[in-house]
Formats: structure tokens, C-alpha cells, sequence
């Protein structure tokens, strides 16, 4: 299979409508930490005032384009911690285009990113244990699971297993 053009690159102020929906989409809220809307200024404010360096800010959120530059995606580097290299790495890619391969190719930029530029050691993913496209994406990307954490996730109604998965850099 050829490999996607992607590119990975910061948020602008053009991407408020896209981060809104993104941010906003009560479907993927059980897969993330949040579980509360987000105002246009809330959104308008986190692009505004983000510094883009991920020791001053303790994560990195960066778009992910096609090759004709559409938005179809977000991938973060989140809970990082500089003393002990790693970070969590958390993707979204909007409905239209899962299943194409722009996932792969984002979380292997990204890695690379924290490889070569941040000097990472580790990166961890956190996964519910039903979402068996996420973990084979993982999965073939070199992550290896680590862990089972019983009762880990709440969708509101009930608890969910979560595999955590980790990938030495």
C-alpha cells in the first residue's frame, strides 16, 4: 500500500469550525477525557493562547492534513512528563475519512516527532477494551499492550475496561 501524504501542523485560527465539531461531538466523548461541550470562545481562546511548545504548555495538539489539505483529523501528546520522557498520545480522525489509513500515518509522524525532536523514551495510549479498531491501529504501529485497567472508563452509565498499550522509542 502507498504511503498517505499527511502532514502534521499547529493550530491556527482558521481551524475554530473544525476544532468546534471535533471537540463537540458527543460520539467520541467516551473515548477521550472531556465530557463537556466547549464554547467557540473557550476553542477560540486554547488556539490564541497555546504557546505550541509542549514544555510550556504539557501537551502538543496538532492538525492532521491530506494531501489536498483538508482537516481530517487531531493528534496530542498529553500528560507529559519531561522527567521521565513520555507522554500519552491521544487521535481523532473524523468519520469521512477513518478506515484510510491517515490514523497509521499520523501516529507514525507523531512518534517520530517525539522521537527525533523531544527526545521521548515512551509513548502510552490509554484504550477501551471494545474498541477494537483503535487497538489494532495501535497495534500495527508497534504499540504492545501493557495492562488491563478494570472499571477504568465511565460512558455515563457504565464502567469499561481500558487496555493500556506503551511503545518504547
Amino acid at each position: 500500500m502507498t504511503e498517505l501524504t499527511t502532514k502534521l501542523r499547529p493550530l491556527e485560527p482558521e481551524d475554530l469550525d473544525e476544532l468546534y465539531a471535533i471537540e463537540n461531538d458527543r460520539e467520541i466523548w467516551n473515548v477521550g477525557a472531556t465530557n463537556v461541550p466547549y464554547s467557540r470562545y473557550a476553542l477560540h481562546e486554547y488556539i490564541a493562547c497555546q504557546q505550541a511548545d509542549i514544555y510550556a504548555d504539557r501537551q502538543l495538539r496538532l492538525v492532521v492534513e491530506n494531501a489536498e489539505k483538508q482537516v481530517v483529523g487531531l493528534v496530542d501528546l498529553v500528560n507529559f512528563e519531561p522527567q521521565h520522557r513520555r507522554a500519552e498520545l491521544g487521535i481523532v480522525i473524523k468519520q469521512a475519512f477513518r478506515g484510510q489509513g491517515y490514523g497509521q500515518s499520523a501516529i507514525k509522524k507523531m512518534l517520530d516527532y517525539a522521537k527525533k525532536t523531544l527526545h521521548l523514551h515512551q509513548i502510552y495510549v490509554i484504550i477501551d477494551a471494545e474498541n477494537h479498531e483503535s487497538l489494532q491501529l495501535f497495534c500495527q504501529v508497534g504499540f504492545e499492550e501493557k495492562s488491563r485497567l478494570t472499571d477504568w472508563l465511565f460512558d455515563g452509565e457504565n464502567y469499561c475496561e481500558a487496555v493500556l498499550l506503551q511503545k518504547f522509542l
